[in-house]
């Protein structure tokens, strides 16, 4: 009975602070009229749950030698760096470690900024002194008011650091026209003024406490197909996808947070919505730093079951006309054929393990599968208790608007594909849940 009155507190709660914040215009997916079956590349995609099909999903807790795992020594030491090494190889490649010739340059070490609530810094990263490396511009802002090291709030964002947050102190910044871009003859141009895929809700954010860091992801891998010479992955051997390249980015991130003494970096979270919600499944499975993971919509080659056939597959994110660069090249062998991929999202949610993780998604966003999200987090359920965390405890998938906040949360706001107003209080509740902000 007390939990249901603390979560019907939460949610009216959730409402008000939705309120204040700008939504989208309703599509009409997000008003409940479900869109055709899609072709996409010349592939159809399944948008009917009585044709999804059976299929087996690879137990967590089973080594490859068949013995079960039982204990969290024998998971750390064992099972964790099998499926680290089965994505590693099949599926987001090898990220090359940190760069021995990074380093941060403060350009902004610290100005009142958003109306004296918050101080703002901009720190530009470095790879190597030697000419044509990317190099990436953070923007942070810390609660005017903390006393102590503050938790964070990390967002990979599509657009400039202007875009994220409107602010007229951030640094001018070009990004890439991925339109545009065809190999030797790529320019960046200046950032648009409109707002990025997803602004930050940074004064909700900043009053819970926490600091706010975002950076746009093309200053490490620019998003196209004929882009590989500007980003990272050119200067490495490895074979890796731009999704590992981002979340490689956002490690890079953290190393500069190890040196601010204003943040806590055992105490940052990372976000992304779609595509870049894959990354930050990456970025937290193979980066063990990172505090808490934020996903939205990251759909296929994310958090939603690859063995179910609901929504977008491997073969449409491998089509040649699509995104085969987000991935290792041996991912392109499964497409057509998941039920022979060893590996699928349950088995990446537990890598994150026993660390938080909520799966934000929306009810109609069917080309991510947001009830496929929520089966590959019932599936990985088994790794959480078994390091003494919560798992979603339920197998019945959650109506729009009934948020799960455990350690394994989901989430599933009533409409389509991104972050809209009611997500943003979740976000919140969330974090504070896990980061404890002392504010």
């Amino acid at each position: 009975m007390v939990k249901k009155v603390w979560l019907a507190i939460f949610l009216a709660a959730a409402a008000t602070l939705a309120a204040q914040v700008t939504a989208p215009e309703p599509t009409p997916a997000a008003q409940g009229v479900k869109p055709p079956t899609p072709v996409v590349a010349g592939i159809p995609a399944n948008y009917d749950e009585a044709k999804v099909g059976s299929y087996t999903l690879a137990d967590p807790l089973l080594l490859n030698n068949g013995q079960r795992v039982r204990d969290a020594k024998t998971w750390y030491a064992k099972r964790r760096p099998e499926l680290l090494q089965m994505f590693e190889q099949l599926q987001y490649g090898h990220s090359p470690a940190r760069p021995a010739g990074e380093r941060f340059e403060v350009v902004d070490k610290g100005t009142p900024a958003l109306g004296g609530k918050a101080i703002r810094k901009q720190v530009r990263i470095y790879f190597s002194r030697e000419p044509g490396w990317p190099v990436i511009d953070v923007l942070i802002y810390l609660p005017a008011a903390a006393k102590k090291p503050v938790p964070m709030f990390l967002s990979i964002s599509f657009g400039a650091n202007s875009t994220a947050v409107k602010d007229p102190g951030i640094l001018a910044r070009t990004v890439w026209d991925v339109k545009k871009m065809s190999p030797g003859k790529n320019e960046r141009i200046p950032a648009p003024t409109t707002p990025s895929f997803a602004p930050i809700n940074i004064d909700a954010l900043l009053d819970a406490g926490f600091g706010v860091a975002t950076f746009y992801y093309g200053d490490v891998d620019p998003d196209s197909a004929n882009g590989f010479a500007e980003g990272i992955r050119a200067h490495y051997s490895e074979d890796w996808g731009s999704v590992a390249a981002w979340a490689w980015g956002m490690s890079r991130v953290q190393d500069y947070f190890e040196t601010d003494s204003s943040v806590d970096a055992k105490r940052v979270a990372i976000h992304g919505v779609s595509r870049l919600g894959k990354a930050v499944m990456w970025a937290g499975a193979s980066d063990t730093r990172f505090a808490a993971v934020i996903a939205s919509c990251s759909g296929e080659g994310g958090a939603a079951l690859s063995h179910r056939d609901y929504g977008e597959t491997i073969a449409h994110l491998m089509a040649p006309s699509r995104y085969p660069y987000w991935f290792t090249k041996n991912y392109a062998q499964f497409a057509g054929y998941p039920d022979k991929a060893p590996m699928d999202a349950h088995l990446l949610i537990a890598l994150i393990a026993p660390r938080p993780l909520l799966l934000q998604t929306g009810s109609t966003d069917y080309w991510s599968d947001p009830k496929g999200e929520f089966l590959a987090a019932v599936a990985a359920g088994p790794v959480y208790q078994l390091l003494g965390k919560d798992a979603l405890d339920t197998t019945t998938w959650p109506a729009a608007q009934q948020p799960i906040l455990h350690d394994l949360a989901y989430s599933m706001h009533d409409g389509g594909h991104g972050i809209v107003a009611w997500d943003w209080p979740i976000y919140i509740e969330f974090l504070r849940m896990h980061l404890h902000p002392e504010m």
